[in-house]
């Protein structure tokens, strides 16, 4: 040995951030089974193995905890909706809708702790936290009006419907999905298809 420590491993996280993470698991776990009011910080900090006033040194409070396991379910779905639109056959504006899409949904129906926090109701109590989650949504799903608004419409208008259709029924699938149900990746193409052709099938090509 040269006497110097070594450095982590690639994609090791040091101590102290190895506390951080158990702890927004911990969190993610009960704010997804018992909702954000009936979680208290005791018992995430019971989850984590460790200490609850140790939890006030990464947070400071329920609400700093909350928005920092939506930032990280955010920043999980982003990573895969981001991660499909790059890939090189996503070249035209309806296979990129599609592509992010079944992306959207294959991470919500994952079965993660994270993905289901993010689509929970909010707080309806605490508006400057209800204010900051919706900020975060609202800067994720930029990437669906930039996907939605790139869609060749005779009115750029149609595009604001399609986007909110779409995010509310991705968003409502862990409500309708069911085990036997289409991949997300079929879903995604018979919406996407079904919002080309028209609701009465009008003159507009296939998506298939």
């Amino acid at each position: 040995m040269d006497g110097h420590a070594a450095a982590p491993e690639k994609g090791v996280r040091v101590r102290s951030n190895n506390r951080r993470v158990a702890i927004l698991d911990a969190a993610a776990y009960r704010f997804r089974r018992q909702g954000f009011s009936a979680t208290t910080m005791r018992e995430v900090a019971s989850d984590a193995d460790m200490l609850a006033g140790s939890m006030y040194y990464h947070f400071p409070s329920k609400e700093a905890l909350l928005l920092a396991v939506h930032e990280e379910g955010v920043r999980r779905i982003a990573l895969n909706v981001d991660e499909a639109l790059a890939k090189p056959s996503n070249d035209d504006p309806w296979s990129r809708l599609e592509a992010g899409l079944a992306a959207h949904l294959e991470s919500l129906l994952d079965s993660g702790d994270y993905a289901q926090v993010v689509i929970r109701d909010l707080p309806a109590d605490n508006d400057e936290l209800r204010a900051k989650l919706i900020a975060l949504r609202d800067d994720y799903e930029q990437r669906f009006r930039d996907l939605t608004d790139a869609l060749p419409f005779d009115d750029p208008g149609q595009a604001r419907w399609v986007r909110l259709l779409l995010m509310g029924a991705a968003n409502w699938s862990r409500t309708w999905y069911r085990s036997d149900s289409a991949p997300p990746s079929v879903i995604a193409h018979q919406f996407v298809a079904l919002i080309k052709r028209g609701p009465l099938g009008g003159n507009n090509d296939s998506v298939e």
